[in-house]
């Protein structure tokens, strides 16, 4: 199946799938990791948001998995901003990163809140499509003045969608 975006080149945008399977991912993850009181699998969960968020889409475990093995199976999703996914990723980097230094640090029931939310809100938004951090960062975009507005496809030679807007294939992720 032809995709629209290259996953790893057209980091603006991401197939409106990638992102519920990897909070799918984190959230299991993360669940397993307080259920067993394995603090460093959330040290990993946290270091994995980062090298995704800073390496790309291509150092991302869950994004290999789900680019390389899902997407070819089931065909690209709808494409939508990359923006509120990203900035969601790097809510939960935070949060289990401060799970893991609690744990660390002798605090285990700090750490257990911490990483229960990120696996309750990860959990959350697999099964429903409503991703705290994606809003947080819309309302963020809202009270500093500048509202969200999904971005267009970039343009590039040979793509085929030339309007997103007009036909549908990006949207706000969780509009």
């Amino acid at each position: 199946m032809k995709r629209l975006a290259d996953p790893y080149r057209d980091l603006d945008i991401i197939d409106s799938r990638a992102p519920r399977f990897n909070q799918a991912t984190i959230g299991a993850l993360a669940a397993v990791a307080v259920a067993t009181d394995w603090w460093w699998l959330l040290a990993i969960l946290a270091g994995q948001l980062l090298i995704g968020l800073t390496l790309g889409r291509r150092f991302c475990l869950p994004c290999l998995a789900y680019f390389e093995l899902v997407q070819p199976r089931f065909g690209e999703g709808r494409l939508e901003d990359a923006r509120p996914p990203r900035f969601a990723n790097l809510v939960g980097a935070v949060f289990l990163a401060a799970a893991s230094a609690a744990y660390a640090a002798g605090s285990e029931l700090l750490g257990i809140i911490l990483g229960g939310l990120v696996a309750g809100l990860a959990l959350l938004a697999a099964a429903t499509g409503f991703c705290t951090g994606c809003e947080a960062y819309k309302l963020g975009s809202a009270i500093l003045g500048r509202p969200f507005v999904s971005c267009p496809l970039p343009p590039r030679p040979g793509r085929r969608v030339t309007d997103p807007v007009k036909s549908g294939d990006v949207t706000g992720a969780h509009s």
